[in-house]
C-alpha cells in the first residue's frame, strides 16, 4: 500500500502492536494545530485530488440560509460530479475502492458511486481541540486496552500508537454532550420491500461532559443512552437503555435492559452487545456494528494496515434530503443521491481471538483521517469470506459544529439484502443541545414509563 510509509510520520514514534502504551512526547503534542489538524490528520493536502486542511465548516457557511432546528441545506450543491465509477470501469480505480465497494460494484451492475471533489468540512468546537491535545499528554489504555483513562473529551489519542487507540477514537469522538433524535431504519427485501421502523433516541455522552476533567470521574461509564421505538405498532413501545462502560473488565462491563410492551415488563438485556443482532435490524447486522463499532474491543486482536486513499461517502447533504420513497430502492440505496469524495482514511484490521466467539471472523475499518469516525467497513464470516459491507454517510453538522454522519446501511452480500438505519431524511432535526436531560432518568423505571405510553 503505498500511503503505509505514512505511517512513520502520524503513528511517530510509537510501535504498532496493542500493548504500545508510551505517552506522547510534546515534540509530537505540538505538531496539534501545526503540521496536524487538532485531531491528528495531516493538515496537508496531497498536491493533487486532497486539498490542505484550513479549518472546516465550524460555522453555518456564508450564502447558506439556516434556520435552527430545520434541515443543513447543502453549502456544495453546485459541485459537478468528477468522475462516476461503475462495475465497468472499477478496475481504473482499484486503488482508490476499499474491497467492499469493489464487491457492491461487482454484485450489482446498477450500482455507482458518484465522485465530487474533497471538502475536508470537519470542525468541532474549541473546547474540543484543547481538551484533544491534552489527552495527547495524558490519555493512556488500561485492562489490555479494554478502556479508556486520564483523557476526556475529543479524541483520547489523536496521535496514536496503535489500532486500539484508534478505534477509542472512533468510539469516544466528539458528538455533542445531551442529544435527543428520532430515525427511521429500513430491513430491505430482494424486492425492495421494505416497513420503516421509527426509533426516538438519547443520550448523555458524559465523556463530552464540559464539567468532567478525566475519565475517573465518570463513574465507568461512558454514555447512557434510551433508544424507544414508535412504530411500527406492532413493534411500538419497545424500550432498550445501555449504560455503556468505559472499561469493559469494570462493574461487568456495558449494562442494558430492555422493556417489552408484551410482557411489560423490563428485563436485564446482556444480549445488547457483540453479535447479538442489532435492535430493529431484522437480523441483517449485529450489536456491535451500529455506529460503524461500539463497544468493548476485547474479542480481537487488531493491527493497523496503514494509510490509503479511498473513495469515502462524505458530505451527503443531499442524500438526508431524499424522501424514502425516492433514497429506498432494490438491491440497494439511490446512489445519485449519495456523495463519494477521495479521503485519506486509517485502515483497520480486527482478527478474531482463537479464545473467543463471534459472528465476523475478520473486520476492516476504514476511518476518516479528520474525524476518526469510521466511515465503511468490511465484515467477513467464519470462512474468512465477505459477508457484509457497512458505509456511513458523514456529514458536517456546522450548526453546532460536529462532524457527524447520516444515514448508516449495511449490504448482506450473502443474502441480498441491506438495512439502512440512523436516516433523518423525513425526521425532526436532531437536538444537539438538549440539555434538559438528566442521568436520572436513565433507569429501568424509567424506560417502563417510556413503554406504556
Amino acid at each position: 500500500m503505498k500511503r503505509t510509509t505514512m505511517l512513520v510520520s502520524a503513528l511517530v514514534f510509537g510501535a504498532l502492536s496493542t500493548s504500545a502504551l508510551a505517552q506522547v512526547p510534546d515534540s509530537q503534542v505540538n505538531r496539534l494545530g501545526a503540521d496536524l489538524t487538532p485531531l491528528g490528520g495531516e493538515k496537508a493536502g496531497d498536491g493533487g485530488d486532497i486539498p490542505a486542511w484550513t479549518g472546516g465548516l465550524a460555522t453555518v457557511p456564508a450564502g447558506i440560509t439556516y434556520t435552527p432546528g430545520g434541515r443543513l441545506p447543502n453549502p456544495f450543491a453546485s459541485d459537478p460530479i468528477k468522475v462516476t465509477v461503475t462495475g465497468s470501469n472499477a478496475a481504473q480505480y482499484a486503488d482508490n475502492l476499499t474491497e467492499g465497494y469493489k464487491a457492491m460494484l461487482k454484485a450489482y451492475p446498477d450500482y455507482k458511486m458518484n465522485v465530487y471533489q474533497t471538502r475536508r468540512t470537519c470542525a468541532l468546537p474549541d473546547r474540543v481541540y484543547a481538551a484533544t491535545k491534552n489527552n495527547a499528554k495524558v490519555a493512556e489504555l488500561i485492562s489490555g486496552g479494554s478502556g479508556v483513562g486520564k483523557g476526556i473529551m475529543g479524541a483520547p489519542f489523536p496521535i496514536a500508537n496503535n489500532a486500539l487507540e484508534m478505534i477509542w477514537n472512533h468510539t469516544l469522538r466528539y458528538r455533542g454532550f445531551k442529544l435527543t433524535r428520532q430515525f427511521a431504519a429500513a430491513p430491505v427485501t430482494r424486492g425492495g420491500d421494505y416497513t420503516l421502523q421509527i426509533v426516538q433516541d438519547e443520550a448523555i455522552l458524559t465523556w463530552s461532559d464540559p464539567s468532567k476533567k478525566a475519565a475517573e470521574e465518570l463513574n465507568n461509564i461512558s454514555i447512557y443512552y434510551i433508544a424507544n421505538t414508535i412504530a411500527p405498532a406492532r413493534a411500538a413501545g419497545s424500550v432498550i437503555l445501555v449504560h455503556e462502560a468505559l472499561n469493559a473488565t469494570l462493574n461487568g462491563g456495558r449494562q442494558a435492559w430492555q422493556y417489552s410492551p408484551g410482557t411489560r415488563r423490563v428485563r436485564r438485556a446482556p444480549n445488547i452487545a457483540y453479535d447479538n443482532p442489532g435492535t430493529n435490524t431484522d437480523g441483517l447486522s449485529t450489536s456491535d456494528s451500529f455506529d460503524g463499532y461500539n463497544g468493548a474491543p476485547d474479542r480481537y486482536d487488531w493491527t493497523v494496515l496503514g494509510k490509503a486513499k479511498r473513495f469515502i461517502a462524505m458530505n451527503d447533504y443531499d442524500a438526508e434530503a431524499t424522501p424514502y420513497k425516492d433514497f429506498i430502492q432494490p438491491g440497494h440505496l439511490n446512489q445519485d443521491k449519495i456523495r463519494y469524495e477521495l479521503r485519506r482514511v486509517w485502515e483497520i484490521e480486527a482478527k478474531l481471538k482463537p479464545s473467543t466467539r463471534h459472528v465476523y471472523s475478520r473486520r476492516v475499518f476504514h476511518n476518516d483521517e479528520d474525524s476518526w469516525q469510521v466511515q465503511a467497513t468490511e465484515l467477513y464470516d467464519g470462512r474468512g469470506q465477505l459477508w457484509r459491507t457497512q458505509e456511513i454517510q458523514g456529514i458536517q453538522r456546522y450548526n453546532v459544529p460536529q462532524c457527524g454522519s447520516g444515514a448508516e446501511v449495511v449490504y448482506d452480500l450473502q443474502a441480498g439484502r441491506y438495512l439502512a438505519l440512523t436516516m433523518q431524511n423525513e425526521e425532526p432535526a436532531v437536538n444537539y443541545f438538549a440539555d434538559e436531560l438528566d442521568v436520572n432518568r436513565y433507569t429501568p423505571n424509567a424506560i417502563r414509563q417510556l413503554g406504556v405510553r
